[in-house]
């Protein structure tokens, strides 16, 4: 909607530049072949008028005409002769005077030739010492004005009328192109319109009428698979959803089941040393199922904003050392030593969180050390702040991950991810809810290698007054 006036203004200033261009080039052009076609000043018939006839010498015998005038009239095809001041008649003449020339002239044919044409022939007359010369220039090679008669007033206000006429002129040419461009304006309102309702993905319809029928039409059918397949992908994304709670829902008695007794048989004496240990595999792993499972869960209702959101003024500081302090407890062998690497000057570091879901988050990132390095690693954790953020490192010395697979944490918004190499874990799952967390907190999560050579993720909350 915006941008309709911007691009009638485009279109008016378009058509204004075009027209002042226009008419300055024209008046360029206009001055350039007057000034190209216009004789100079010494070679203007009324300047070789008046030399002629100051070159004239009298003497006993008439008139005579210097041979270097004479020999310019010739080359010009001009004609030339004396009329007698007494006697108004012709005392000299040069032979192309044409024959239809009349030999005597009264004052007023004198006066009429000296300002306009003689027989067709247009005239330029000088003063000799007794009378005065005529030139005759061929019929197609001057025009002069015979009847020329302008008030003085006009060309007093000439510079004012240009303006006023130019300033009418372009007043009736926008006039006429807005009248003619109303059909064409008028439908790229509701097109604009329903081109940015397409873009948030509410349904279009336009009016299919005017100059923009064939446009109004193609953005409906648009809008319409748009929101079919909107509604296709809402079913399908609700189908999954429901696919995902149903199974975690059936899966979670059996599960049980086999935890409950594969605890038993793990601690029954009468069972030699290898069949407890298989069930304590079978334990761990039942409880790694559990774990995904209610990952999943999770990460299905933080996709779908099915999770509630309990956010209230948090510690980040505290809440990290906390969990941090929890893994240290249940770290008996110490396999996986934690480092705290976080400045002691920094005592408090404020965020807006839901602190179940931030504590959710940092043993995400613990336990994903963990699980990715079963010979054992060092775990270090900082936290920082500046003015903006509070930030959130977890890092490892373990086996850490491959540029590759880096660039995929990073980008790649699915649940698991997984190569060729179906036998080993791999980061996936966990991460994406601690990405789903820090994102629905208006945070922002990055991932990358270390100088350890193992793995570091970091999240950034918007800190809080």
């Amino acid at each position: 909607m915006n941008n309709l006036p911007k691009l009638i203004r485009r279109f008016t200033g378009i058509l204004l530049l075009s027209f002042v261009v226009l008419v300055l080039a024209n008046f360029a052009v206009l001055a350039f072949l007057m000034v190209w076609q216009s004789p100079s000043v010494a070679d203007s018939p009324y300047n070789i008028a008046i030399q002629t006839g100051k070159a004239f010498q009298t003497s006993e015998n008439g008139y005579t005409l210097p041979e270097e005038i004479s020999t310019q009239l010739k080359e010009q095809n001009v004609w030339a002769f004396v009329v007698d001041n007494d006697t108004l008649q012709i005392v000299w003449k040069t032979e192309n005077v044409p024959d239809t020339i009349p030999a005597g002239y009264s004052l007023s044919d004198i006066a009429d030739l000296s300002v306009g044409y003689l027989d067709g022939y247009p005239t330029y007359t000088g003063s000799t010492e007794n009378g005065i010369v005529v030139l005759g220039y061929p019929k197609d090679s001057f025009w002069k004005h015979t009847r020329a008669s302008w008030n003085y007033n006009f060309f007093a206000h000439l510079p004012q009328i240009i303006f006023l006429v130019l300033t009418v002129n372009i007043s009736v040419i926008l006039l006429i192109y807005v009248i003619a461009n109303m059909k064409f304006l008028k439908p790229v309102k509701p097109i604009t319109k329903g081109i940015q309702n397409l873009s948030v993905g509410e349904p279009v319809h336009i009016p299919e009428k005017g100059l923009l029928s064939d446009i109004s039409a193609n953005i409906n059918r648009t809008s319409d698979i748009l929101q079919e397949q909107r509604q296709q992908l809402k079913k399908k994304e609700t189908a999954r959803a429901n696919w995902i709670a149903g199974v975690s829902h059936d899966i979670r008695t059996p599960l049980s089941m086999i935890m409950g007794y594969a605890g038993q048989l793990k601690d029954d004496e009468n069972l030699t040393g290898e069949e407890r240990r298989k069930a304590e595999v079978i334990v761990k792993q039942s409880k790694r199922m559990q774990n995904l499972i209610n990952d999943l869960n999770l990460a299905s209702k933080l996709e779908y904003n099915m999770q509630p959101i309990n956010t209230a003024k948090q510690n980040l500081l505290a809440v990290v050392r906390q969990i941090v302090v929890d893994f240290i407890n249940m770290d008996i062998e110490d396999k996986y030593p934690i480092k705290w690497l976080t400045d002691e000057a920094l005592t408090v570091c404020p965020v807006n969180v839901d602190k179940d879901l931030l504590k959710r988050a940092v043993s995400n990132l613990i336990q994903n050390s963990i699980n990715h390095n079963e010979q054992g690693c060092k775990i270090y954790i900082e936290v920082t702040a500046d003015d903006n953020y509070c930030t959130a490192i977890v890092s490892d010395d373990g086996i850490g991950a491959s540029d590759e697979l880096i660039e995929k944490l990073n980008k790649t918004p699915h649940y698991m991810l997984c190569d060729e190499n179906t036998t080993g874990q791999q980061h996936g799952l966990g991460l994406l809810i601690v990405k789903q967390i820090v994102s629905v907190h208006g945070g922002e999560t990055v991932i990358t290698n270390n100088s350890y050579g193992g793995f570091t993720v970091k999240f950034m909350l918007p800190k809080i007054k």
